[in-house]
């Protein structure tokens, strides 16, 4: 049985990234969970429940099965130079990648034209997104992609590049790179492999590293998104120096001697408060 939850700091039903929080701690905890008790616990209707279990498993974190959820299959840590498949991605770090893409949302202003890149991250973004109006995405995502298509928005519209697709969804290629070589974004939110102050932003692909170049050079901004794990990780192709994000967005995991390293290099750098507990919301600090 689910412990019934409720939010003492608003004295509302609980908002998605919670939901999603609380839904994800129940399947880990006991490998699957049944959507009744998901609705008694969380006082939402059993459709809301569905809805939050269909983009859990979009993003990888669980199986959806029948009448309700089940945990998804773990794999373990490949070498730099091999590219993990999204799904085995997007069960690490949920709770500050969800933090991540809170704080993102909040840099986007309305009527912009905006680019996302491929990643578990920028996926968690994508899902944010309906609290910014009349939007203009342009993506090489697949995952992303569905996500916004899920939403049927008629104030937002999608452009995907096409191209080639990789392990981590990403499409890729010299037919993605032509259509970004013809657009003008104001910001682009990209997800990293890795980052090192020596080899700067990496990706384990060579092709979607040139991609995501000819998207850096087709935007105004670049915001990359990027949870401590990323710190020291090492793609075998570099994307682009550290100094070349405007904004950093990383979360509070990342150690001191790391922040102090990005803290110089980049523009901007945003970290995310602690991850969510029961009675104390998520935090974030900005230096410039």
């Amino acid at each position: 049985m689910v412990e019934k939850r409720s939010d003492t700091r608003t004295g509302v039903r609980l908002l998605a990234a919670r939901r999603h929080q609380l839904i994800l701690r129940e399947v880990e905890r006991h490998g699957g969970v049944r959507v009744r008790d998901l609705v008694d616990a969380l006082e939402v209707s059993p459709m809301t429940i569905r809805r939050d279990i269909e983009t859990l498993a979009e993003l990888g974190h669980l199986v959806r099965v029948h009448g309700g959820a089940a945990a998804a299959p773990s794999s373990s840590d490949r070498p730099s130079a091999d590219e993990p498949g999204f799904a085995a991605k997007a069960r690490r770090q949920y709770t500050e990648k969800t933090l991540i893409a809170a704080e993102a949302v909040k840099t986007i202003k309305p009527g912009s034209a905006i680019g996302i890149t491929a990643g578990t991250t920028t996926a968690q973004l994508a899902a944010e997104l309906a609290k910014i109006e009349d939007l203009l995405v342009v993506t090489n995502s697949m995952a992303v992609t569905e996500i916004l298509h899920e939403s049927r928005r008629n104030d937002l519209t999608t452009l995907v590049t096409g191209g080639t697709p990789t392990p981590s969804r990403a499409l890729v290629g010299p037919m993605a790179e032509a259509t970004l070589a013809s657009l003008h974004l104001d910001q682009l939110f990209m997800g990293v492999h890795g980052m090192n102050e020596s080899t700067g932003y990496t990706s384990p692909n060579l092709l979607e590293a040139q991609t995501l170049r000819s998207f850096i050079a087709a935007s105004e901004s670049v915001v990359v998104l990027a949870d401590h794990t990323k710190w020291d990780t090492v793609g075998l192709s570099t994307i682009t120096p550290l100094k070349t994000a405007d904004v950093l967005i990383t979360d509070s995991g990342l150690g001191q001697d790391a922040q102090s390293v990005v803290k110089g290099e980049v523009g901007t750098v945003i970290i995310a408060g602690e991850p969510l507990t029961d009675d104390a919301g998520p935090k974030a600090s900005a230096v410039t």
